[in-house]
């Protein structure tokens, strides 16, 4: 008897070492399935969106009949950031009193306070803090509100915004942008002085820029954006672009054909991509997609926007 206690003990001595271990590797597995799934989860979900301004004569597509669907594709997307173009007072007004989960920065284009169309950025608070951010114009004065120096058709800003989220205190900052319609010497010299301001930040965080270019993927200040074409150096010498980005849409889907982002308020897809969310090239891209809601046929607006999930590169805040 007393042997074969004995042996029971040392049976479930062994059992019990071999359930430990299983444990162990179970706990193991799981802790790695865990990580990866945390490696490969955006930690950020951004949106580029031309509203179209609300007091232009659009008659049926007028912005009191669509703002409920701009404000659906916010709500149905729910982005962590939101760059805007064309945004007048009236309309971000709107859009934050139908979600009041965002915050907004920056100021009208004419007097860097309410007049005028804004580049605004909607942020989350419940995801992310602002640390600091700014608006300056595209001209060869841009602290000063209103200025136009470039031949562009009308006063063209950047707002921009250095965040942090709130779980890792993770930093980075958004540039968002609206180049002019017309004058391609206005979007080139825009072009530089952008990535001068970026190349200039106080930290060297993971770089995003929203914008509506107003010019297709060939041309030669989205390539310049790119790191793929030089343009002609302005005072400060800058021909090429310090700081090269990659448009987070043409990562996943480099082959696409079908692109087109302004639809003049009909669902037209053909065209050029004139909208575009672009990261540094650490950056992971996750998803990316060209949204084309609409309800029987009406559109939000005369842009389609555009959202990319990215894990930005992990340089956390000191």
């Amino acid at each position: 008897m007393k042997h074969s206690r004995t042996v029971g003990s040392i049976v479930c001595s062994r059992a019990g070492f071999l359930v430990a271990i299983l444990v162990v590797l179970i706990a193991g597995s799981q802790a790695w399935a865990a990580g990866e799934q945390a490696g490969s989860d955006p930690n950020l979900l951004v949106m580029t969106f031309n509203i179209r301004y609300g007091t232009a004569n659009d008659g049926p597509n007028h912005w009191a009949n669509r703002k409920e669907m701009a404000c659906d594709v916010i709500r149905r997307h729910h982005p962590d950031l939101v760059g805007l173009q064309e945004a007048l007072r009236s309309q971000i007004d709107d859009i934050r009193a139908a979600l009041p989960q965002y915050a907004e920065i920056g100021g009208g284009r004419d007097d860097g306070k309410t007049q005028g169309e804004y580049s605004a950025i909607l942020y989350r608070t419940d995801r992310l803090d602002l640390d600091d951010s700014g608006t300056f114009w595209l001209s060869d004065t841009p602290e000063v509100p209103g200025s136009i120096t470039w031949g562009n058709a009308c006063t063209r800003i950047c707002t921009w915004g250095r965040f942090l989220r709130k779980d890792t205190r993770e930093a980075f900052y958004l540039f968002n942008t609206h180049l002019d319609h017309v004058s391609q010497y206005s979007r080139e010299r825009a072009a530089i002085l952008l990535a001068q301001r970026i190349r200039d930040r106080k930290h060297s965080d993971p770089v995003l820029v929203t914008g509506d270019f107003n010019t297709g993927e060939d041309n030669s200040v989205v390539r310049y954006f790119k790191g793929e074409q030089e343009l002609p150096a302005n005072s400060d010498g800058l021909s090429k672009n310090p700081v090269v980005l990659l448009d987070t849409f043409r990562v996943l889907h480099p082959d696409v054909k079908v692109v087109g982002t302004f639809n003049g308020f009909k669902g037209t897809t053909t065209g050029a991509k004139i909208d575009y969310i672009l990261a540094q090239r650490e950056t992971k891209v996750l998803r990316t997609e060209i949204l084309r809601d609409n309800q029987d046929g009406r559109y939000p607006s005369d842009h389609f926007p555009i959202v990319a999930a990215l894990r930005l590169p992990d340089k956390r805040n000191p």
